[in-house]
């Protein structure tokens, strides 16, 4: 900190390097000192710390501060708050600054970035706040931003994007060419230009290096490809971005449901909604909610406690079993000993599957085509693994205990127990996706419960049955 406060004592800014460490994160020292100049009152030594700072590394400033720092550091930096490190914000942080500013000042970023970037940070509002945002927007931000929250949310129509550039099929490369530099109006950041017939209807795309190594007089319907992904505007953002994976896509053409073009979404929105996917399907395994350490102590609460809860019954489930077999538990206290190693082993066990299985759910690389074949596969892994772990296994309690038949009993127990947690793993998932039931919402709760109940069965059961023990 002592080098950051020499540089404006100097009456120099600090580099933007200074403030990074190697892994470009924000260092302590810096964001100490940031902090500490606005707790002081000191807004113009905190502004010309974050002044060389991008918008993403501003975004993450905010981030890193307490929550009730963050509208005195907001204050402080004024214009150096833009809309690009807004838009960069966690959505938990944004709606801390967001809660703090006017609405004509939220307007004001809304208006200055792309529509999908504007729909996010008003969507979250609440009603009488996001109607005071709208009513302060220009005419024609306003009508884009409302039509695109009409549409559910997580839809291709939330995150497109509607500033594009359409051309009818007659005109030439030449007339193109002179559009863009000629109509300040014009989107600047774009991947491909959309042709389109008399109704808006897109029917081929043209790559911007395509039109500049073209000769003038050529027609864009020559240059154009026809062949095209086009993006319903009600898809699901996960079968989006799966769609853009697949076919390697820049940028893609969105449709309403009469076939006309209404937007276009970029790559850089897909790894948005890549990441979020992923981050969100692994939290839903867990039952830990949003999985957000910027999330509300009350709302990470009430989304993980449920999980517990419900946790808490299936558990009673295995407890039911171990209670059933109490008499013979008394008889060979190596039985107690040994049943959390059965339950825990399998435990494990369906989670691996069950994590392959809902990612390959989520990816598309599992469907009603091989299902079957997936389900055989894993079970021929899953006897694999309970082969070799019952073989260690039923060696290591026989020469402890000095026990072969109890040795037998445990290598038979976790063969059995592997096997089912391997069914359970896929088959869960699967069924639940077959409902259309989100596979990572409930599958880990109840191929637990499996795992646990089948796994004291299996092993106190066979107890019993082959005569190592007597109810």
């Amino acid at each position: 900190m002592s080098d950051i406060a020499d540089m404006l004592r100097d009456g120099d800014p600090p580099p933007a390097e200074t403030s990074l460490d190697e892994d470009d994160r924000l260092k302590p020292s810096f964001v100490r000192a940031v902090l500490d100049h606005v707790e002081d009152g000191e807004a113009e030594a905190a502004r010309a710390l974050v002044r060389p700072l991008h918008p993403a590394d501003i975004a993450d400033l905010f981030e890193l501060a307490d929550r009730d720092e963050r509208a005195p550091l907001a204050a402080a930096l004024g214009e150096l708050l833009t809309a690009d490190a807004l838009s960069e914000m966690n959505d938990y942080v944004r709606e801390d600054i967001v809660d703090v500013l006017a609405p004509e000042q939220v307007a004001v970023f809304a208006s200055a970035l792309d529509t999908d970037d504007a729909v996010a940070i008003i969507e979250d509002m609440d009603r009488a706040d996001q109607q005071a945002v709208l009513n302060a927007l220009d005419p024609e931000d306003r009508a884009a931003i409302e039509e695109a929250l009409s549409y559910p949310e997580e839809t291709a129509g939330r995150v497109m994007q509607r500033d594009l550039v359409a051309v009818p099929e007659h005109f030439t490369v030449g007339q193109v060419i002179d559009m863009l530099r000629d109509d300040g109006d014009l989107t600047t950041d774009f991947y491909e230009i959309f042709i389109v017939d008399p109704l808006h209807r897109p029917i081929g795309t043209c790559q911007l290096s395509w039109v500049l190594r073209t000769p003038r007089d050529i027609a864009m319907a020559d240059v154009m490809q026809r062949d095209q992904t086009l993006i319903p505007v009600d898809m699901d953002q996960e079968e989006v971005a799966l769609r853009f994976q697949k076919y390697a896509l820049i940028s893609a053409a969105v449709i309403d449901p009469g076939g006309r073009l209404v937007g276009m979404i970029t790559v850089d929105d897909i790894l948005h909604i890549v990441q979020e996917e992923a981050g969100e399907d692994a939290l839903l395994l867990s039952g830990a909610g949003d999985g957000d350490i910027n999330e509300p102590i009350r709302e990470s609460y009430v989304a993980r406690v449920r999980w517990l809860i419900a946790n808490l019954f299936t558990a009673l489930v295995a407890s039911t079993i171990i209670y059933a077999f109490g008499a013979a538990i008394e008889k060979m206290v190596a039985l107690a000993v040994l049943m959390p190693i059965v339950a825990g082993v399998g435990g494990n066990a369906g989670t691996q599957t069950l994590a392959v299985t809902v990612r390959a759910i989520a990816t598309n690389q599992l469907t009603s085509s091989n299902t079957r074949r997936a389900i055989v596969r894993e079970l021929r892994i899953a006897l694999l693994n309970g082969l070799t772990i019952a073989v260690i296994a039923g060696v290591g309690v026989t020469l402890w205990f000095g026990i072969l038949h109890l040795g037998f009993v445990i290598a038979a127990a976790m063969t059995a127990n592997i096997v089912i947690a391997g069914l359970a793993g896929v088959a869960i998932p699967v069924t639940l996706d077959r409902l259309d039931q989100d596979p990572a919402v409930a599958s880990s709760v109840f191929v637990t419960m499996i795992t646990d109940s089948m796994g004291f069965l299996a092993f106190l059961g066979l107890a019993v049955a082959s005569g190592l023990v007597s109810l």
